[in-house]
């Protein structure tokens, strides 16, 4: 599943979600938690719902709700209104282990009315909540619906206490870096995609770009938007250029040409098999591009 970029949609903003149509993010999060406040949440799941229940194939594709956390106890409403209309997928906020993944999976079993091979999928929040940081070797387990992970730093901040999370740089402080790389390696661990955090410096294309790059060097598959014009910075980022495609070409062709080879030697360089896997996963992740876009 591509998810270079997944772009929050206020779900009580009318006007925000009648431009989904013509928004290029990969993933379009219909928000139900944090842009709606309490008095208007009801509305919202209304918005959102028709708005699912209304669009086309090609955009009810790329819509995903983030529906609210457990702990609200406004889950089940949210998903009475949508499960049945069968989004994409959804993001769990406020995750504290698998248990909640897997809690909500099996409710979205109960309420979706299609088979198995259309069920929505689910990305989890696994850093808001302190205690979610001790649980993550939870995801080392079978969840049918389980497609990825998320960190943020917003939400831990203010359950720490904490009256900054970024230094005098902007960069992280090392509570939240270490967050950022438990949510990577747990991803990893899992088998499932990792989505870095918002950049909320939505007018800094530059720091933005930096950003991204970064997160895709450091093996995230994308990352969380709060602004349209954030898009194709981030979409950028994580699809790979021309010379890294042919690159990857060279160091498969290259390994074909000696089978019987641990290490090659290549443009003065010794590479072995983790050059190859990652060749292979340049040209997979290339090709997924290629067919979604």
């Amino acid at each position: 599943m591509l998810m270079r970029s997944v772009l929050f949609v206020p779900g009580g903003s009318e006007k925000m979600l009648s431009r989904c149509e013509g928004l290029t993010a990969d993933i379009l999060m219909l928000d139900l938690e944090d842009s709606v406040v309490p008095a208007r949440k009801a509305a919202a799941r209304d918005l959102v719902a028709n708005l699912v229940n209304t669009a086309d194939e090609a955009l009810r594709e790329r819509l995903w709700v983030r529906i609210n956390s457990w702990q609200s106890g406004l889950l089940e409403e949210d998903l009475e209104v949508i499960a049945p209309l069968m989004p994409k997928g959804y993001l769990l906020p406020k995750a504290r282990s698998a248990k909640d993944v897997s809690d909500l999976d099996r409710l979205l079993d109960n309420l979706e009315l299609s088979d198995e091979h259309r069920r929505s999928r689910i990305v989890s929040m696994v850093s808001e909540v302190p205690e979610a940081l001790q649980q993550l070797a939870s995801y080392n387990t079978v969840l049918p619906r389980f497609e990825g992970m998320s960190w943020g730093a917003e939400d831990l901040s203010a359950a720490l206490g904490a009256s900054s999370n970024r230094d005098a740089n902007g960069e992280w402080l090392p509570i939240y870096q270490h967050a950022r790389t438990q949510c990577r390696i747990a991803a990893a661990s899992a088998n499932v995609a990792a989505l870095d955090t918002v950049y909320t410096d939505y007018k800094n294309s530059e720091g933005l770009k930096r950003y991204a790059h970064n997160a895709a060097r450091d093996g995230f598959d994308g990352m969380l938007a709060i602004h349209p014009n954030q898009v194709d910075i981030i979409n950028a980022a994580f699809t790979p250029t021309a010379e890294e495609v042919d690159h990857a070409h060279h160091v498969i062709d290259a390994f074909a040409a000696n089978p019987d080879a641990g290490a090659i030697g290549f443009s003065g360089m010794m590479l072995d098999l983790p050059h190859l896997v990652q060749a292979k996963r340049v040209l997979e992740r290339h090709q997924i591009i290629g067919a979604n876009t």
